[in-house]
């Protein structure tokens, strides 16, 4: 990778959001305005609180990243986006419940001036979502749709620059057939209102025809497919995905390089959660499940490697649940228990539990990823995005390419990526100020 120039982040930066008036949306917005007001610190954000090691001929410096990488400034950010219900930030992230209404006070003018476009919808593909503000007609008029949103909220709020992010809900499980298969045929298929087209990839296909980078935020098929990777490559645009690495799968990405860097064995993995928020609901239905499952399930293989290390982990049983309980609403709880074994083969037993805050953990991802998906697009970089790996729970890469998983890997391959764009040398270590 060599970068010559980096456009300058001038201007603003629109941020459309698939699902703006979610508990991960409305609480990713609120933050960053309470941020920039001063009314609150952006914890857990890379770009806002993270340094970064460079080598100088004096020693090595350790700057803050957004010192030293040219990213847009959160004064510059806009929001926008679209929801399959008509209320505006304000009111969602009151019924959301994730933050306290003397949170909201301060920004309450800037989150209510947020009201969401109709949203394309199939409810076949979220059984459990009863939404009455979509929009309606073909695949191929919700694209045509959606591009004339993408455009008209580029003019009316002066943007230099978009970026969109999915922070809708998980959809149905799907693999790819032949309307995925080529471009001709997706394009065939939007046009014939074939619905093995998912909603969310009328949503992406929306974003690259404009020119606009687009992150995928669950773990739907969405962009995860030939088709939308050469037609990105082909207009310039980055892609990043899929499904942010909040809870349990972040401990996993911990643990499972711990075990394997000291050569333990696993017998099994059982995890289970309880959820009450939206995302939870749509989960409760086993095809929305599925989606969800296959994505926790694709972590563990792919760092302890059986293969290589056959007598450590040829035969693991891993099973993940997640339980819908609205009690807890968006604070989402996890049991890990993990069977290990020891020098003779003797057992041992981890148990992880995990209260966090599904939208908390989510909300400074979601910066992250609008920020540095900018600055790619700024770089020329285009189609999949493998150094934001980072933040996802199952990391899209090239078609033929193992994903890495291993959080601390993949925290290097960011940080070598963002010294690179700087035109620093890159380390072989993880740097983790």
């Amino acid at each position: 990778m060599k970068i010559t120039e980096i456009e300058k982040a001038e201007g603003k930066l629109g941020v459309l959001i698939v699902g703006v008036g979610g508990a991960v949306a409305s609480t990713f917005i609120a933050g960053t305005l309470a941020a920039r007001k001063g009314l609150a610190k952006p914890i857990g954000s890379i770009t806002q609180l993270a340094h970064i090691k460079l080598k100088k001929s004096e020693g090595v410096t350790n700057p803050k990243i957004k010192e030293v990488v040219p990213l847009a400034d959160l004064n510059d950010i806009v929001f926008g986006g679209w929801d399959i219900f008509p209320e505006n930030a304000y009111e969602s992230a009151l019924h959301a419940e994730v933050l306290q209404q003397k949170d909201l006070e301060g920004i309450r003018s800037e989150m209510e001036a947020i009201k969401p476009m109709k949203g394309a919808f199939d409810s076949n593909y979220a059984k459990r979502l009863n939404g009455t503000y979509t929009k309606t007609g073909t695949r191929w008029e919700m694209v045509e749709a959606l591009r004339k949103d993408i455009r008209t909220f580029k003019a009316d709020n002066n943007c230099s620059r978009l970026v969109i992010i999915w922070c809708g809900s998980t959809e149905i499980y799907t693999q790819p057939g032949v309307a995925h298969s080529s471009f001709s045929n997706l394009e065939k298929a939007l046009k014939s209102d074939n619905h093995d087209i998912a909603p969310s990839i009328c949503y992406a296909y929306a974003a690259i025809a404009e020119g606009v980078p687009f992150i995928n935020g669950a773990p739907n098929l969405t962009i995860d497919f030939p088709a939308l990777m050469e037609f990105a490559t082909l207009e310039g645009v980055p892609l990043c995905g899929k499904d942010f690495k909040t809870g349990q799968t972040m401990m996993k990405t911990v643990l499972a390089p711990m075990i394997k860097t000291r050569m333990l064995g696993l017998d099994g993995w059982f995890s289970t959660n309880i959820l009450g928020n939206r995302d939870g609901e749509v989960l409760d239905d086993p095809d929305n499940f599925k989606t969800k499952e296959e994505s926790k399930l694709s972590v563990i293989d792919n760092i302890l490697d059986p293969e290589l290390h056959p007598e450590l982990y040829d035969d693991i049983f891993h099973k993940v649940r997640i339980n819908y309980y609205p009690p807890r609403k968006d604070n989402k709880e996890s049991w890990d228990n993990i069977d290990i074994v020891g020098w003779m083969g003797y057992p041992m037993q981890l148990k992880v539990n995990f209260l966090c805050r599904d939208s908390i953990l989510a909300a400074p991802l979601c910066l992250d990823l609008v920020l540095f998906t900018d600055l790619a697009q700024r770089c020329g970089f285009s189609g999949i995005q493998n150094w934001l790996s980072f933040y996802f729970k199952s990391p899209m890469t090239e078609i033929g390419a193992e994903p890495e998983h291993d959080l601390f890997v993949q925290f290097i391959q960011l940080k070598n990526t963002l010294r690179t764009i700087i035109g620093e040398e890159t380390f072989d270590y993880v740097d983790a100020m």
